[in-house]
């Protein structure tokens, strides 16, 4: 860590009950984050709209009193979030200075070709210098995301193989990597694929030194407590999951069997929230969303 701003962020991380809200949709994934929230494709005529739509409903999100620092440890953030304000601060700033909610960033470009039940990701050619950006605005960690399909040997082991190269890149950089190979949660191997998995991820962790921490975000297995290793491991700060496509019902109820566990949700985060709602009907939607996912991480 590299400022005092950073290094209390890591205590609260290490040290706090909460979750971990996923407000990093970025290009692909943006159009349908919007229909959900009840803006449709013809209410913009271009990316530039588009991200500002974006951003009014994640601005409207952070900036919601039933959204702070007590039951939210950290939000994620698109790069493109990362460069505009929130109530006239940089929005990195926003979530620690006025809400005591740690930020990270996404940094990867998207995914690659599937390839042996696999996509890693695409190559991230200026990572030095988004990983400065976010240094300069006390970003504390970073997320990136690759997707295993199908229980190959091969394409896990790239998949993990690529994150953790990148994300010793990202801890020389002063950042803590929260390291995510998705598996689909649609796989008909899916309890194979987490199997070969842990036992890849587990690899590499024995690999790191005393000073290299990183976090994972993993897809909620099918057995309960399967990835009770990886919480324990030293090297691992957080073990945080993600909703995957589950029901936010669905998604606590998995979370809240799976011990020392927490959340890292996108669109069960969301689901509910309208952009028709009044402020009251929005903030108490969130309200109870926000409890619900907190209690089963805490749990």
């Amino acid at each position: 860590m590299t400022t005092p701003a950073q290094q209390a962020m890591l205590e609260k991380v290490k040290n706090e009950i909460g979750f971990i809200a996923a407000l990093d949709q970025s290009g692909g994934s943006t159009p349908k984050a919007l229909k959900l929230y009840g803006v449709e494709e013809n209410e913009y005529n271009s990316d530039e709209e588009m991200f500002a739509c974006v951003h009014a409903m994640r601005t409207r999100i952070v900036t919601s009193p039933s959204f702070d620092g007590k039951r939210v440890l950290g939000a994620i953030l698109f790069e493109n979030t990362l460069d505009r304000d929130v109530a006239g601060l940089s929005s990195a700033r926003y979530l620690w200075n006025e809400k005591n909610v740690v930020p990270f960033l996404k940094v990867d470009k998207g995914l690659a070709d599937e390839e042996n039940g696999a996509q890693v990701m695409k190559p991230i050619p200026d990572l030095d210098n988004l990983l400065a950006k976010a240094n300069a605005q006390d970003v504390f960690g970073t997320k990136m995301r690759s997707v295993i399909k199908m229980a190959n040997t091969a394409g896990v082991n790239a998949v993990v193989e690529q994150q953790f190269e990148v994300g010793k890149q990202i801890i020389a950089a002063g950042l803590v990597p929260i390291i995510e190979p998705e598996v689909d949660i649609n796989s008909p191997e899916k309890a194979a694929a987490e199997g070969l998995l842990k036992a890849a991820i587990l690899g590499q962790l024995n690999t790191l030194d005393e000073s290299q921490v990183v976090m994972l975000k993993l897809t909620l297995p099918e057995e309960s407590n399967f990835y009770a290793e990886l919480i324990a491991h030293p090297q691992v700060l957080k073990v945080v999951a993600l909703s995957g496509g589950y029901s936010r019902d669905e998604a606590n109820q998995r979370l809240s069997e799976n011990t020392g566990m927490i959340a890292s949700f996108s669109r069960a985060l969301t689901q509910g929230l309208s952009a028709q709602q009044s402020d009251a009907e929005f903030d108490s939607e969130l309200n109870s969303t926000i409890q619900a996912i907190y209690d089963a991480s805490a749990s």
